[in-house]
């Protein structure tokens, strides 16, 4: 089966304190950790596996993904952050993904997915710092 690899990059203003939700997550966020999560889309629930490979606090995540989209190929994804321009860039970089109608409509849906990060985090950040105490109302 031909493969591509596709790199989106978006930068994000604002606080750190959220998380994007999904209709069900399981996740062991460590190294050899495994996740399982249900995204809702299209009016039906597409699952998603994998193993998360590094894991740098606030520089890196990469982690391997299963879905019907990849048909069923272990393919690889790999999230940096940086500082720019008084936010942080995320840059998404996928590999190894079917050249197919499914495979290349990765790149439509993390884009998509970066852009509501944005979006949330624009509107923390507009609010005004995040109370992370534990126990904070």
């Amino acid at each position: 089966m031909k493969t591509f690899d596709l790199t989106v990059s978006r930068t994000i203003r604002g606080s750190a304190g959220l998380w994007f939700g999904v209709e069900r997550a399981i996740i062991n966020p460590v190294v050899d950790g495994l996740f399982y999560h249900v995204v809702k889309h299209e009016g039906r629930s597409w699952p998603h596996y994998g193993r998360f490979i590094r894991l740098d606090r606030g520089r890196a995540i990469e982690h391997t993904w299963v879905s019907e989209a990849t048909r069923g190929l272990e393919t690889v994804v790999t999230i940096t952050l940086a500082p720019r321009d008084g936010g942080t860039e995320v840059t998404l970089h996928h590999a190894n993904v079917p050249d197919d109608e499914m495979g290349r409509g990765h790149k439509d849906g993390w884009t998509w997915y970066l852009g509501v990060l944005v979006e949330r985090f624009e509107r923390v950040a507009a609010q005004g710092p995040i109370d992370t105490t534990i126990g904070a109302a």
